[in-house]
């Protein structure tokens, strides 16, 4: 059964704070619960005892790049269980491929559209099946 989006709980990790705030306040006004993170280190503890429904992730992160902590994500918990979906300013094709060789599941560009952005997130919330 699918999780509703006031159920559904969603961790940011992204290391700028303007950043963060915006995308907790977009992602709120559709209903969903909001943890942000700065950090790769402390997203991963969050996680490891607080499991997210769908994790929105940044690649540059000053403690870990994004890529080791999409992996320790994956560590903790199958794709079916919690979706990644990336989102950076990295635009360049091998930035992607090795996004998805990590374990994204979708990969969205900086500065990003918030209505792609919403999609993007109920449709791996919905194809989760969580």
């Amino acid at each position: 059964m699918a999780t509703t989006t006031s159920q559904a709980k969603i961790l940011v990790v992204e290391d700028d704070e303007k950043i963060a705030d915006l995308l907790t306040r977009q992602l709120e006004a559709h209903q969903f619960q909001v943890h942000a993170e700065t950090r790769g280190k402390s997203a991963l503890r969050y996680a490891a005892t607080n499991r997210p429904h769908l994790v929105i992730l940044d690649l540059r992160l000053p403690d870990l790049h994004g890529y080791e902590v999409c992996r320790g994500l994956r560590q903790l918990y199958d794709r079916s269980l919690v979706p990644i979906l990336m989102l950076t300013a990295m635009d360049r094709p091998v930035d992607q491929l090795r996004g998805y060789a990590y374990g994204a599941d979708a990969y969205l560009l900086k500065p990003y559209d918030a209505k792609d952005l919403i999609q993007t997130v109920s449709r791996l919330l919905t194809d989760g099946a969580l």
